[in-house]
């Protein structure tokens, strides 16, 4: 099941936000990208359909979803943040390019063991994490695939 912008105004309202109609355009944007968007380009392209929206509406809403866990943030190493709709493929983590920024999700994390041991260890209660791999992609590198 693929979240769509309707399925997630559901989500929202269930969870007692309103859907404005603000909030409803930048949904319709993050839906229809397969991308990761900076808040900027997520700005520019609800701009569109939407021009007297705000870009702090834009962050507002971003941070609403991340913390219904319903868009994937990722980290640049710029300190650049992107956002893409979740998919329900699980647990993942992502490769992100230094260069032009280009993200690759990728999933197989080993890191039960380490958790594991990282309890033990320091009586941490840990709830989950973050693993963002930096690096330069091929097209960046000129490297035919």
């Amino acid at each position: 099941m693929r979240l769509t912008a309707n399925k997630i105004a559901g989500i929202l309202r269930e969870n007692g936000y309103k859907l404005t109609p603000q909030r409803h355009a930048v949904l319709k944007v993050i839906a229809a990208s397969s991308d990761h968007m900076t808040p900027e380009t997520i700005y520019s392209k609800t701009r569109e359909e939407n021009p007297d929206i705000g870009l702090v509406t834009i962050y507002r809403t971003l941070d609403l979803l991340n913390s219904l866990n319903l868009v994937c943030r990722v980290h640049a190493p710029d300190g650049c943040r992107s956002y893409m709709m979740r998919r329900p493929v699980g647990h993942h983590h992502h490769l992100v390019c230094s260069q032009c920024g280009k993200v690759v999700d990728f999933d197989g994390c080993t890191l039960a063991d380490l958790e594991n041991r990282l309890t033990k260890e320091t009586k941490f209660d840990i709830t989950g994490h973050l693993l963002e791999l930096y690096g330069v992609c091929p097209d960046c590198r000129h490297v035919p695939e």
